[in-house]
């Protein structure tokens, strides 16, 4: 029988309606996105994503996406890295408050060169086949609706020799970990959400989300039936975050 319902946090919803629900829990909180990435993460997001970019291995002449890319930290740095006149990266989000909350920042920031933005759902793309060097969605995956669909959708414009990065919140790999991670996502995220957002609803959802999301091996799994090759992962922080990676040939 085929699937009618697919999760949303701790819920299951009707899969018709998951990407309003997600896109309502990104629309309220843009704004604040950047700020509670610090504070939830200590920081650590940020080298989590200079591991990830590290892992994308972005050369001059090349033209990458930055799928789900929010609010463009990964966008501005790969910009960074291009060159030549005609290198692009593209900024993609499936939600206009995010989207316009990144082209605002990397505005204000100096960087436009390189950058083209595109409000885009991951599992119908408007983009041709075989256009890009290196795919990269960076917390982002957890909340496609279908994300098997997304992973076809990824490999389709990728060029051949092109590259997936995921990075992505997995599962922590030691218990005491694990314990201690979970109190502070379902007791301290709210509450941080309640003070800094005035919205801790939408923070207990990005709490459950992670825990609903496939773990590390059947991610690596998934990659591999969206017909990647040489797929494989890399825990970071005793598995809190994980990178995967796979290549179209």
């Amino acid at each position: 029988m085929e699937k009618t319902t697919t999760d949303f946090g701790f819920q299951q919803v009707p899969l018709s309606d998951k990407a309003k629900l997600v896109g309502e829990v990104f629309s309220s909180v843009a704004r604040k996105y950047d700020v509670m990435n610090d504070l939830m993460s200590f920081g650590i997001h940020r080298l989590w994503k200079q591991i990830a970019l590290q892992h994308c291995a972005i050369k001059p002449g090349q033209t990458v996406l930055d799928l789900a890319g929010g609010t463009g930290d990964l966008t501005r740095a790969i910009a960074n890295s291009l060159t030549g006149p005609d290198d692009q990266v593209i900024l993609a989000d499936i939600n206009a408050a995010m989207l316009n909350a990144g082209r605002e920042k990397l505005i204000n920031l100096g960087q436009i060169k390189a950058i083209k933005y595109l409000q885009a759902n991951a599992e119908d793309l408007p983009l041709a086949s075989n256009t890009f060097d290196c795919v990269v969605i960076g917390f982002g995956l957890r909340n496609v609706t279908q994300k098997q669909n997304a992973l076809a959708e990824m490999f389709r414009v990728l060029k051949p020799g092109g590259r997936l990065i995921i990075l992505e919140f997995s599962k922590p790999v030691y218990k005491h970990l694990s314990s201690i991670y979970d109190a502070y996502s379902f007791k301290i995220l709210p509450l941080m959400g309640k003070i800094i957002a005035k919205d801790p609803d939408s923070y207990r959802y990005l709490a459950e989300s992670i825990r609903m999301h496939p773990d590390q091996d059947q991610l690596l799994a998934m990659l591999q039936a969206a017909k990647f090759e040489r797929c494989s992962y890399q825990n970071l922080t005793g598995g809190i975050c994980a990178i995967h990676k796979g290549f179209k040939f």
